[in-house]
């Protein structure tokens, strides 16, 4: 009988598996909570990641990109609590994003953004999340709904 693994184990396994993913080494992200409830990345500005340079904004890739990561975690760790590690890398690989909509509330001027994600709707395919993505000053900088295929 395969080993479930435990939720620690399941957080250090998706650590492990993002962190190999050079897209978001390139974003400078932090997998801050790793959960089925809530997850949360976060990242500092660097002059890289700026889209606006008269204002030193964010670019508005940066923060989809982020709030579809944040988004897929949480969509993973939806399914993950009834698998053995076998069985998460296999989903791991099949995970996709469906759809993602995101609204652009405000300019993303600060010095550290944090992102939160969360179910609306968790399925055996097909997940829906809710994401947020936030400055140091806790400003709602932009909103997202993504659809992410986790089977």
């Amino acid at each position: 009988m395969p080993h479930r693994a435990s939720s620690l184990e399941m957080e250090k396994l998706v650590r492990a598996f993002l962190a190999q993913i050079p897209y978001n080494r390139v974003l400078g992200l932090q997998v801050l909570d790793v959960s089925s409830a809530e997850s949360r990345v976060g990242f500092d500005m660097r002059d890289e990641l700026v889209g606006n340079f008269t204002k030193g904004s964010l670019h508005g890739g940066v923060i989809s990109a982020t709030l579809d990561v944040v988004g897929g975690i949480v969509a993973l760790m939806s399914v993950a609590d009834n698998l053995d590690e076998v069985d998460l890398m296999k989903r791991v690989s099949v995970i996709g994003t469906i759809d993602l909509r995101v609204d652009y509330l405000r300019p993303g001027i600060g010095e550290h953004f944090e992102a939160t994600g969360s179910i609306l709707r968790g399925g055996r395919k097909v997940t829906v999340t809710r994401m947020e993505l936030r400055n140091d000053a806790a400003v709602l900088i932009a909103v997202g709904t993504g659809t992410y295929v986790v089977a």
